[in-house]
């Protein structure tokens, strides 16, 4: 089995999936509970943050029937980092092998990092063998020179060992480290679009998630740190009501376009203290939930102005994550890119896709299918293991935030002074 666990800022969600017969990963287990203790994608509080944790944990634990002892988690937040390199070696025998492959991608990501950074993913982009380009698996090719452009992904060191040492208090050991909108383009973004040329967004509660796809390799990731949460903060001042209550009318009232809400439809608003209800038109609602969108959207399209991509994506924006959910959301985002817009949602063949038929689990499934991709699949004439009893898992290595064992001092000390022992 393979467990994924999304820490995002509104809420912690876990899934369970192992993959049938036919190789298609299926979800046997859900979880999820409101996150206390993080904000825009970092810990803020631990006590909290590992407390939710356990809950979503415990929830999807029962759902499939096993226990749970490790898992894949999603970071993100705004000190995530990314840049494209560059590496060039020469073939060893004339052909390329494995050892070739892996010194250039050594090569490529030999580049400086800021100290407080962490490596998280080397992505390679494309292969060149001497003059022959756009490669994308050298291997067994002949050539004198082999080189390689890479994607290098790496985040705020303090950032992802808080996330880590929430989930070891919870009893929990880490397989891998994946970025949140890396996970949730498996799920979203089709192979067609990833060669095309597209834009992932994935506007949570308190980040929004860029991911570039170019040639079907990731060329750009970027955090723009306005999301729903902002939304609701909005609706909150706007209407004068506590957070709570604004949450709830962004949920079942909300339009991120004015022009799509009625005027003549009334919504209660629940006052602060003890003050009495009052009633405005949806489409005042609208027209504040309208400005923030804008603001979202035209962040991300400065973002890819910036980065030189805006004229490169030619199948357009895919937005996902629970505050693309919004009604008006698709519209609004086809006037601001002026270039098609969908929204996407994972799927999967098991039991339970209703219930995770929804863009707010993308990263958590997501998780799922990046990290199950060297999962063996089962063979069709063994015994299947009831999902009801634990089973052994498969830990595939995820770039380079595969699991490490903990350093233990006590064990280390212990394993010392045996050996002095030994010899006395």
């Amino acid at each position: 089995m393979i467990v994924g666990l999304d820490v995002g800022t509104s809420k912690i969600t876990c899934v369970v999936g192992e993959k049938s017969v036919d190789g298609v990963m299926e979800v046997v287990g859900v979880g999820t509970h409101a996150a206390k203790g993080m904000k825009r994608g970092v810990v803020i509080n631990i006590e909290s943050t590992v407390q939710s944790i356990q809950r979503a944990v415990e929830e999807a634990e029962l759902m499939a029937g096993c226990n749970i002892h490790s898992v894949f988690v999603s970071v993100a937040g705004s000190h995530i980092r990314s840049q494209n390199s560059h590496g060039i070696v020469a073939v060893k025998d004339g052909e390329v092998h494995v050892e070739d492959i892996e010194r250039v991608i050594d090569a490529a990501q030999a580049v400086p990092i800021s100290s407080d950074q962490r490596l998280l993913h080397v992505l390679p982009q494309e292969f060149n063998i001497d003059s022959q380009e756009g490669i994308r698996d050298p291997l067994g090719m002949s050539g004198v020179r082999l080189e390689a452009n890479v994607h290098l992904v790496s985040g705020a060191s303090n950032a992802v060992m808080n996330v880590e040492k929430c989930i070891r208090r919870c009893g929990l050991e880490v397989d891998g480290v994946i970025l949140s909108q890396l996970a949730s383009s498996e799920v979203c973004l089709s192979e067609d679009e990833k060669d095309l040329g597209v834009c992932l967004v994935d506007i949570g509660a308190g980040t929004a998630d860029l991911a570039v796809w170019l040639d079907g390799a990731m060329h750009h990731t970027a955090v723009v740190a306005i999301a729903g949460d902002q939304v609701t903060n909005d609706i909150s001042m706007a209407l004068r009501t506590p957070t709570l209550h604004a949450e709830d009318i962004k949920i079942k009232y909300a339009c991120a376009m004015s022009s799509l809400a009625s005027a003549e439809q009334r919504i209660e608003v629940p006052s602060v203290g003890d003050r009495k209800p009052r009633a405005i038109s949806r489409h005042a609602l609208a027209e504040v939930v309208e400005a923030r969108y804008e603001e979202i959207y035209k962040m991300v399209l400065d973002e890819l102005s910036r980065s030189g991509y805006a004229e490169r994506i030619p199948a357009g924006i895919v937005l996902t994550g629970g505050t693309s959910l919004m009604e008006g959301a698709e519209a609004l985002a086809e006037r601001i890119f002026d270039m098609p817009v969908r929204i996407a949602a994972p799927s999967s063949k098991s039991g339970l896709n209703e219930m995770i038929d929804d863009p707010s689990y993308s990263t958590a499934i997501g998780l799922l299918e990046y990290a199950g991709k060297g999962a063996p699949v089962p063979d069709s004439g063994e015994t299947r293991i009831s999902t009801r009893e634990p089973k052994k898992k498969f830990l595939p290595e995820v770039a380079s935030g595969e699991a490490k064992p903990a350093f233990s001092p006590a064990k280390a000390w212990h394993k010392v002074k045996d050996w002095f022992q030994s010899y006395i």
